[in-house]
């Protein structure tokens, strides 16, 4: 590819009213990242000088969010005037005023976008010479879109908003994906003659294509493979769609790596979840976050696990609940009606059913019996629990935070633990 420098605007300042929440539509939750920590993801793994995203609508929500986790990227807020061209001219002003390079436009709400594609678009704009090139998609029912009007050598003539379209032009069926890149200069020079006389009253970009081919400017056009890469997002009728298309695909991916999805269908896997080979993914099973599952391990039915690790050749489930921080060792088990957090439970070692374990250390070939409530919680202040290696536990124990139970001791059923039991003996109610 070609050393021409880049930089990726980020579109994320509308209100996104028909997802009708308190929460800016760009921060609804998709398989373990926001909307926009998807397209960020895309854009920061392209070569680039820079990523900008603009935000207006809760711009302090956002704003804090893109500091925590992609803290490179350049905040830009827009102003009163509405539409992206304008959203894309006050980007503009802070890139350096020398750079020539292109500028890439990207959508905060359009999540399935991959930088495979868009580094295709980027080739095939610069290896043409283009002075800009869109990112279309062909739909059956192009209903909403903007069209994507040709002239007779192909290239692309305008872009018409479905409101503005004639008769004729409603009846194109290859639509504008929002997905551009332009030449920096070309693109600033068009900015600075772009006019909101349309029925929406606001600064297109679309129209920025017409200024171009007015000033004989080429701008090519090229039909994206995938329709669900551009799929963008306004409601939670789409949200929805697009959560269920991109879960297949993860599904898909992992057993074609060598995982056992019995039912992907019901089976939810978060984009930055990793699983080993071999392991089994039963029925209605959901893996959250930055969880890990090893090789040969088997999850589920009815499981949730939520940032944390499962390791090879452990079995969790059914109907258990692993929330963040939990560590299972090599060959450990998780059983029936078992919630933990924080929880370190070593190798082999086993908390088979109907237990919480909670701020915890838990050693290697000890077995916690049913029941077992780990009281982590004094009512200000949460505390640990320290459990050795090849203990055995009796049935119905409460363990009151902070205590130490030695390697290789015993409790007796229904005990309340409330002191340290040394390596090798016995704790009991009498």
């Amino acid at each position: 590819m070609s050393t021409r420098g880049l930089v990726c605007v980020v579109l994320a300042a509308g209100s996104g009213t028909r997802m009708v929440s308190a929460t800016p539509k760009v921060m609804h939750p998709l398989a373990g990242r926001t909307l926009l920590g998807h397209v960020m993801a895309t854009a920061s793994s392209l070569e680039t000088c820079g990523v900008y995203v603009v935000l207006r609508h809760q711009k302090e929500l956002i704003g804090e969010y893109l500091t925590k986790n992609f803290p490179a990227a350049v905040q830009v807020e827009q102003d009163e005037i509405p539409g992206t061209g304008r959203a894309v001219e006050v980007s503009l002003s802070k890139i350096p005023a020398d750079f020539s390079g292109d500028v890439l436009v990207v959508s905060g709400d359009v999540p399935l976008m991959d930088n495979q594609t868009l580094n295709a678009l980027i080739e095939t704009h610069r290896s043409g010479k283009a002075s800009a090139t869109i990112l279309t998609a062909v739909r059956e029912d192009p209903t909403g879109y903007g069209r994507i009007i040709r002239a007779a050598d192909g290239q692309v003539a305008k872009i018409v908003e479905h409101l503005d379209a004639t008769e004729a032009e409603l009846a194109i069926s290859e639509i504008n994906a929002g997905v551009y890149i332009f030449d920096a200069s070309n693109l600033r020079e068009a900015l600075s003659h772009l006019e909101s006389h349309n029925a929406q009253g606001e600064r297109y970009l679309t129209d920025v294509v017409a200024l171009l081919v007015e000033d004989g400017k080429p701008v090519m056009a090229e039909i994206v493979s995938d329709n669900w890469l551009v799929h963008g997002i306004n409601d939670r009728v789409q949200l929805a769609e697009v959560a269920k298309e991109l879960n297949n695909r993860i599904c898909q991916a992992w057993q074609l790596s060598g995982v056992t999805i019995l039912d992907p269908e019901s089976t939810w896997i978060d984009v930055q979840v990793t699983i080993g080979q071999d392991a089994t993914i039963h029925p209605s099973t959901h893996l959250r976050g930055l969880t890990s599952i090893g090789a040969n391990a088997e999850v589920g039915p009815s499981v949730v696990i939520e940032n944390s690790t499962v390791q090879e050749a452990a079995k969790v489930g059914p109907f258990a609940y692993l929330r963040a921080g939990t560590d299972l060792g090599k060959g450990g088990k998780i059983g029936s009606f078992v919630e933990t957090k924080n929880a370190k439970i070593g190798t082999g070692s086993k908390v088979p059913h109907l237990s919480y374990v909670g701020d915890a250390e838990i050693g290697e070939g000890s077995n916690i019996g049913a029941g077992t409530i780990f009281a982590n919680y004094d009512g200000v202040n949460k505390h640990s629990s320290k459990i050795g290696s090849f203990v055995r536990t009796g049935s119905q124990n409460v363990f009151v935070a902070p205590i130490t139970i030695g390697d290789g001791a015993y409790t007796a059923a229904g005990t309340v633990v409330r002191k340290d039991v040394a390596p090798g003996e016995l704790g009991m109610n009498v």
